[in-house]
């Protein structure tokens, strides 16, 4: 299984930036998707953004335009650069890394993002 370890959450203000970070270990393939979800209090997990192993992303209507998702592929790593942050934007932030299509699904232990002034 893949172990995932996340960093780069914290205090920023409206407007501001933070770089989520995603360091993926456990397996020496290139994993098949990686991505980044968020769940604020009271409402339900949703995908933020996500991308394949062949450079496909994908992101969600609410940050489209203020997050960019990258991948660093031979350290199998994911970042998640977040510009013009909103408090809305306030989560909890989880690493996902899926090594095949069809396989399970791996979770990091999350990262808590606050948008506040």
């Amino acid at each position: 299984q893949v172990q995932l370890v996340e960093s780069g959450g914290g205090l920023v203000q409206p407007g501001g930036s933070l770089r989520l970070s995603c360091a993926a270990s456990g397996t020496r393939s290139t994993i098949y998707v990686m991505a980044w979800h968020r769940q604020a209090p009271g409402k339900q997990r949703e995908v933020v953004a996500s991308m394949t192993k062949s450079g496909t992303s994908n992101y969600a209507d609410s940050v489209k335009g203020r997050f960019t998702i990258s991948r660093d592929f031979a350290e199998n790593t994911v970042y998640l650069q977040m510009n013009n942050l909103r408090p809305e934007d306030t989560a909890d932030y989880y690493c996902k890394a899926r090594v095949t299509p069809l396989g399970a699904e791996n979770w990091g232990q999350g990262t808590h993002v606050t948008v506040s002034s």
